[in-house]
């Protein structure tokens, strides 16, 4: 689910030759230095610039990522990453492979069905189905703060059939007949991310018959009522990679005036404001006086080297694997913008810790990066030492540059649980990954995930894990811990 938006394309710094130009007596920071004189404010200084830009680089990173995915996904119908428009669900009877790149890190276990919601008119009721009780189902609901602020699924509602409201920040209304459940997004528009367990190749038709379950209609259609008038036309502004470099805070002022302010980000709202960055303002980088343009450069470069520092040392250390939770709603993170840029930049759009936890390497217990160019490896499972989990687990290749799946000679991206029946075991019950660029051999190519040539980032997956021990819960002080990355002999 993640137009295209990587590591290494919102975070690629603005060029020298950007800074050339004459010094504008009318930019954005000048007309808020203007505004804040008149009103016997102190204008922010030289510095106290590049400190506010650090700090607004690294509160608006999700929410620009967010708005370049939905773009994509709902907006750009040439962007090759299409979905659906806005308000209708796009069921994918397949999973994710090398060739999709709107979202770094994505999930590969399960087909997904993807819905990107405007709220503006009026709520939107998500209706499921009844699902098979061994089958593991999840929408998780995330908005454009990238807070996800609900579930519906097999953990949190169970598997029977129901409907749920989805309403933005400014409805107003009693719960209405028939609704289960009322979700209250913080933005006005959302996303709602389907996954619906696939047990293998052969059992793709049962997922698309309860793909076909999932609807999606206005409240008004719920109601049986005439349908409420039309949000305004919106321009969105086009965005890829170039445009992010350059004008990143014109992103943002665009995005927040879909967002009213919570309590705990009046601070940095105000901030913002006072170097002519928010809702309903317009601010262009290219419009920006020499100094002010180096200032906001080297604070944008300070606040994401701290984003890397914070996916760097996030979470605990066990066997080389950073085990945490980074993932959820506006309470958890509390205001806490640096945990949660640092969480979009691990992987946008990950769940919640009671919905699935995500141990992840690139490094040797020892601390070693690993490097498919320069070594084999391997990942043992003692027997009876699998992940506890009430519905299944995985392990998910990446290309440690890009955070993307890789292209290999088996398409296969991933070892799962549902694949145990088909893998070999060793002679004392443990079960051992091969993890390289070239395949083990036949005998062994069972258990192989294929590897980049180059740096490697996996991750674990663990859907709704288990609470009673063993258990990776808490995050970082679980009981069960994971086997750590092995060069291989």
């Amino acid at each position: 689910m993640r137009g295209t938006i990587r590591k290494g394309v919102v975070f690629t710094w603005i060029f020298a030759s950007l800074l050339i130009g004459c010094s504008k007596q009318n930019d954005a920071i000048t007309q808020a230095e203007k505004k804040e004189a008149a009103a016997g404010v102190a204008a922010p200084s030289i510095e106290e610039t590049k400190a506010i830009a650090e700090e607004g680089f690294i509160y608006g990173l999700p929410i620009v990522m967010n708005y370049a995915v939905m773009y994509a996904y709902a907006i750009d119908r040439d962007s090759g990453q299409f979905k659906a428009p806005f308000n209708q669900i796009k069921n994918e009877p397949r999973v994710y492979t090398y060739k999709d790149t709107a979202v770094i890190t994505p999930n590969s276990d399960t087909p997904y069905s993807l819905l990107e919601m405007d709220l503006r008119a009026e709520p939107m009721v998500l209706s499921v189905p009844a699902v098979e009780k061994k089958r593991y189902y999840s929408v998780m609901l995330v908005d454009g703060n990238t807070f996800n602020y609900g579930y519906i699924g097999s953990r949190a509602t169970g598997n029977e059939a129901g409907d749920y409201l989805v309403a933005g920040p400014d409805w107003k209304g009693d719960t209405p007949p028939g609704i289960k459940k009322v979700f209250r997004s913080s933005t006005q528009f959302s996303a709602a991310a389907y996954r619906t367990q696939l047990f293998n190749p052969e059992d793709m038709p049962n997922v698309e018959k309860v793909q076909a379950g999932y609807k999606v209609q206005p409240l008004s259609a719920y109601l049986k009522q005439p349908a409420l008038p039309a949000a305004p036309a919106i321009n969105f502004p086009k965005i890829d990679k170039e445009l992010v470099k350059t004008n990143f805070f014109e992103y943002l002022d665009f995005a927040l005036q879909f967002a009213p302010p919570g309590p705990e980000e009046l601070e940095i709202r105000a901030k913002l404001s006072s170097i002519g960055i928010g809702a309903g303002k317009t601010f262009n980088f290219k419009d920006l006086s020499v100094e002010h343009k180096a200032e906001i450069v080297l604070g944008m470069k300070e606040g994401d080297k701290k984003i890397d520092e914070k996916v760097a040392d996030f979470g605990k250390n066990i066997n080389g694997w950073r085990i945490g939770s980074p993932f959820g709603d506006r309470n958890f993170y509390k205001g806490d913008w640096l945990l949660r840029a640092a969480a979009a930049k691990a992987g946008i759009y990950g769940n919640d810790a009671v919905e699935a936890m995500y141990p992840m390497t690139r490094w040797l217990a020892n601390g070693d990066e690993l490097d498919g160019s320069k070594h084999h490896y391997t990942l043992t499972f003692a027997k009876g030492q699998f992940p506890p989990v009430n519905a299944f687990w995985s392990v998910t290749m990446y290309d440690g540059k890009t955070q993307l799946l890789i292209k290999n000679p088996i398409d296969r991206y991933l070892i799962n649980s549902p694949m145990l029946p088909q893998m070999k075991t060793n002679r004392d019950g443990a079960l051992t990954i091969y993890i390289q660029k070239v395949s083990p051999g036949k005998l062994k190519e069972s258990n192989w995930l294929p590897a980049p040539d180059g740096p490697i980032y996996m991750v674990m997956r663990l859907y709704w894990p288990k609470t009673e021990p063993p258990s990776v819960l808490p995050p970082g002080e679980g009981t069960w811990q994971p086997p750590g990355v092995m060069v291989a002999k």
